[in-house]
């Protein structure tokens, strides 16, 4: 008996051994650079085909890869009114994205708009507010990345929308503003949501503009709310137009993409009229 106890110990740990060796070793979760030291973070400027747009959030996958966001259509290759992600022109994935403060270029693994015209999208809601490109950034600059909002700190989570009235937080670097980073920061209100949960239509000092787009936004908890799409002209003149984040996400999942989960800011979220007063004074 004392035999035949060892004998099924024996082949019991040889079997556990076994096991644990086909198990995949955990993968190590990136190391962030320190906020103030970061060269790429949301708000830095992207390029695409010489198009200038600003990045959203950063996102990371099980295998330690990581990704930073910018809208759809800065990698359209239509005019500017061509809003519609299921019929406008876009520059395939693959298309190489130059990053302001990276070392190499990323790549633009996903492309919402391409996603659609592949999957024969037809909801007007969808076709007209999923704004959102995934690029990877290239390993050797994994280590200069911090996922922080400048000035405002967050995400702390994705946002199930903003109410009307709403305070919302983002952070723009149109390269028109020619270095007067001081309107960078952008706080507002929003007016509600629409478009089935697609869209947060909204009013910031100072508005978006070209250059600003794909850019952040936070709502009033600190949580990702979306990525800023459009510039309104009618009904609300100068309000903005911004995407939802997770409804941009849900449908990657659904669609192909990359399986990657947003990064939550290392800096805690400072909004509210003091985070304000602090961004426009550059601090």
């Amino acid at each position: 008996m004392k035999l035949r106890a060892r004998t099924a110990v024996a082949f019991t740990a040889a079997v556990l051994a076994a096991l644990v060796a086909l198990v995949p070793a955990a993968e190590a979760a990136p190391t962030w650079a320190p906020a103030d030291a970061a060269t790429i973070h949301p708000g830095t400027q992207t390029f695409t085909n010489g198009a200038q747009c600003t990045a959203n959030f950063v996102f990371a996958d099980s295998a330690g890869a990581v990704y930073i966001g910018q809208a759809a259509h800065c990698s359209g290759t239509g005019g500017q009114t061509e809003t519609n992600g299921c019929d406008a022109g876009t520059l395939p994935v693959g298309t190489a994205v130059e990053i302001d403060g990276a070392s190499r270029p990323g790549t633009m693994v996903y492309n919402s708009w391409a996603a659609m015209q592949s999957a024969g999208e037809t909801d007007a809601d969808t076709c007209a507010h999923n704004d959102f490109a995934l690029i990877a950034l290239h390993p050797a600059d994994f280590g200069t990345v911090n996922p922080s909002i400048p000035v405002w700190g967050g995400p702390v989570g994705l946002s199930d929308g903003a109410a009307t009235g709403d305070e919302v937080y983002s952070f723009g670097n149109s390269s028109l503003r020619a270095g007067l980073e001081q309107l960078s920061p952008k706080y507002g209100l929003s007016l509600g949501t629409d478009a089935g949960g697609w869209n947060t239509p909204l009013y910031t000092i100072t508005p978006g503009i070209p250059g600003d787009s794909g850019s952040a936004f936070l709502d009033a908890d600190g949580r990702a709310l979306g990525v800023l799409s459009t510039l309104a002209i009618a009904p609300l003149p100068l309000s903005n137009n911004v995407s939802s984040i997770g409804h941009a996400l849900t449908y990657m999942r659904g669609h192909g993409g990359p399986q990657v989960t947003l990064v939550n800011g290392t800096e805690p979220f400072r909004g509210g009229p003091t985070g304000l007063v602090t961004g426009l004074l550059g601090g």
